[in-house]
């Protein structure tokens, strides 16, 4: 079983993109999440150890060793820890280890939730980091909808779409589906439902990098632009 759950782990880090080291960490917090609900415990009595160099996978419960039990859930009688092992003694901690399959129903679908929230998590991270290099950039996009109602363009960035709105675009200018354009990305932005990517056709820096990127006076520094004045449509 532990050489599947790591063989899954590093099949779906290959394919989302993300580091195993990640995923094991997101893994441990839901582990630690189901064994609480189902075992009414705290985060310091679950111990989560999870060792792919090895293909070890172990789950712990941890109670102290108590005179009086106050919580039967988090602490045991020394004479219930003597039945474990006699050397116990009062103030000690007795770790027994948990199976899987033990966890229960609910238990295991707060695990799935938490992994899964956690992924998302991941790769919107990653979206944004990827994102945000191209800030201040001209990228190539390609059309994918249009909303002639609202008057915005929907274009694939690649790594995810952003919305061209009738502000940013020149006036005049029309688009059909599958086009490609060249779109200046003013900023990118963090969301609740992800990378905000802000983008412009009429933007002043658009017609700044045009020239950086075909003038290798003004890419080098040899020749500096100290301003530009651009009317929208207006060569």
């Amino acid at each position: 079983m532990n050489a599947e759950f790591f063989e899954a782990l590093n099949m779906l880090g290959k394919e989302r993109g993300l580091s195993p080291e990640y995923l094991i960490e997101k893994i441990k917090a839901a582990i630690v999440i189901a064994v609480k609900k189902d075992y009414e415990v705290e985060d310091e009595n679950v111990l989560v150890e999870i060792d792919p160099l090895n293909g070890r996978f172990t789950v712990n419960l941890v109670q102290d060793v108590v005179e009086e039990v106050e919580n039967p859930h988090t602490q045991l009688s020394l004479e219930q820890a003597h039945a474990i092992r006699k050397t116990y003694q009062v103030g000690q901690r007795v770790v027994t280890p948990l199976k899987t399959k033990e966890f229960g129903r609910i238990a295991a679908q707060t695990a799935k939730h938490v992994i899964r929230q956690g992924i998302r998590e991941a790769e919107r991270s990653q979206l944004y980091s990827e994102m945000q290099s191209k800030a201040h950039e001209i990228v190539t996009a390609q059309v994918v909808r249009i909303d002639g109602e609202k008057g915005i363009v929907v274009l694939d960035m690649g790594k995810g779409e952003a919305v061209l709105p009738r502000s940013e675009q020149v006036p005049g200018e029309e688009f059909y589906e599958g086009q490609h354009v060249q779109v200046y990305v003013k900023d990118v932005l963090v969301t609740e439902r992800g990378p905000r990517i802000i983008i412009s056709r009429t933007s002043e820096q658009l017609v700044k990098r045009m020239f950086e990127m075909e003038v290798p006076e003004i890419f080098d520094g040899t020749v500096e632009i100290r301003a530009i004045s651009r009317e929208a449509g207006v060569r």
